[in-house]
């Protein structure tokens, strides 16, 4: 007896469908926003991930040695086979890019609720557009494929950090560029270690600067807790006047980016955050991430800025942001809240035969329909009309075609509304009329 391998996941058809259902409000919402689908390899060059995330995420990864001697994983992400396919084009493309994909990723990491092995997501970027315009596109973007599924702003909310306005603040705290990247890090478990912990991680990153990690780390705890645009001005209000034009510039792109997510429609569902650092490395802007607000409140998706990551893996600089969106946290919303799209993928008819003689009059026609778009089911062999019956209410078809001695010999079909329970008598000729094709 075999089992299916710890992490991964096996769809049946019915759980197929209810995925096949969810991948399309997606898709159908990128295509709205005029994203274009693109499809990534599944097995990357090893180097590729430990460029963009460091020696340490080779644990996480499904890596090996290939026939041909090459270090190779199982991509544990989208992003950066992404900025390798568009930096590879990069001369010729027209910008920006605007992507999505929906595509299996694997990591080798612990088993946990909503945390698998082997999951889908949802990602979407932007690459080749500097603007605030391309940051609020791909926020509104993420809020719009949950709200797409009649989510509403009780059921999940987006929280919006900013990787600059922290730099500009550990500045201000006297903190050099070499430090900044590890400090972000301690941040972004602020919400997940006790607070000895996060004091204990924040004295081993300042550890050697001489300034005093406990001041630190209640100055990181104070500008976390910063829920607005007018209480962030009020955290930089001493600082000194080196600070002062870049803070500005940086609280007007806030004000920017928040103007059109109102316009947008989107801004009631988007809180600010400082929080929100996301700590790898390689975000250098706006950051976000959206959390369910019933059930257990995990996350749902999370991006940012990423402007420097095309340049790092070897290509001509193209600036980006993006995000992703995990199928596993997203479905498991939707099932709680009752709102998993209806996945019909039911025959629209199943053709109910008089007799074996009469299959080969039958088929051609069955054909003609499925030629044409109708979804049509029959028997492989001939047995009773109660039978037959029994078989089109258990494959859910809608009607019942009759194809009768008597129908045939009219040429005409005999159409039964399952669900009503109403019959009607349509030319054969007339058949694609009847379904609207």
């Amino acid at each position: 007896m075999f089992k299916t391998l710890p992490g991964f996941r096996e769809f049946y058809p019915e759980d197929c469908a209810k995925k096949s259902a969810m991948f399309e409000v997606w898709k159908n919402t990128a295509r709205t926003f005029g994203f274009s689908e693109f499809e990534p390899p599944v097995l990357e060059s090893l180097d590729l991930f430990t460029e963009k995330s460091g020696e340490e995420i080779r644990s996480q990864l499904f890596e090996f040695t290939d026939k041909g001697g090459r270090e190779v994983a199982l991509r544990p992400e989208m992003t950066p086979s992404l900025a390798r396919m568009v930096g590879a084009r990069a001369g010729g493309i027209r910008r920006p890019v605007k992507w999505f994909a929906i595509g299996e990723n694997y990591r080798y990491e612990r088993q946990q609720k909503g945390r698998l092995r082997a999951f889908y997501q949802f990602n979407a970027d932007i690459l080749g557009d500097e603007s605030i315009s391309a940051d609020a596109e791909i926020i509104a973007l993420l809020i719009e494929s949950l709200r797409s599924f009649g989510l509403t702003e009780n059921e999940f909310k987006l929280r919006l950090g900013d990787r600059n306005l922290w730099v500009l603040f550990l500045e201000t705290l006297g903190i050099g560029d070499d430090r900044i990247a590890s400090i972000l890090s301690v941040v972004d478990k602020i919400e997940k270690v006790r607070p000895e912990a996060f004091s204990e991680m924040m004295a081993e990153a300042l550890s050697g600067s001489g300034l005093s990690a406990d001041e630190v780390s209640e100055n990181c705890r104070k500008f976390v807790a910063i829920n607005s645009v007018e209480n962030l001005e009020a955290a930089f209000s001493s600082c000194n006047e080196e600070f002062k034009a870049k803070i500005e510039a940086r609280l007007n792109d806030w004000r920017n980016l928040l103007s059109i997510l109102d316009l947008m429609g989107v801004g009631g569902f988007v809180k600010v955050d400082m929080g929100i650092v996301r700590g790898l490395a390689y975000y250098t802007g706006f950051v976000f991430e959206a959390f369910q607000t019933v059930g257990t409140g995990r996350a749902l998706a999370g991006g940012g800025r990423y402007d420097a990551l095309v340049k790092k893996l070897g290509y001509p600089d193209m600036c980006a942001v993006g995000f992703g969106m995990g199928d596993v946290t997203v479905g498991d919303l939707l099932e709680l809240t009752g709102k998993l799209p209806k996945a019909d993928f039911s025959p629209d008819a199943y053709a109910v035969i008089g007799s074996q003689e009469l299959v080969s009059r039958v088929l051609p026609i069955v054909f003609e329909l499925r030629r044409s778009g109708v979804k049509v089911d029959y028997p492989f062999k001939i047995s009773g009309f109660g039978k037959q019956f029994k078989m089109a209410d258990a494959v859910g078809a809608k009607f019942a075609l009759i194809f009768g001695e008597d129908e045939l010999s009219k040429n005409s079909v005999k159409i039964k509304d399952l669900k009503l329970g109403t019959e009607t008598e349509v030319e054969i000729s007339k058949l694609l009329s009847f379904f609207g094709k």
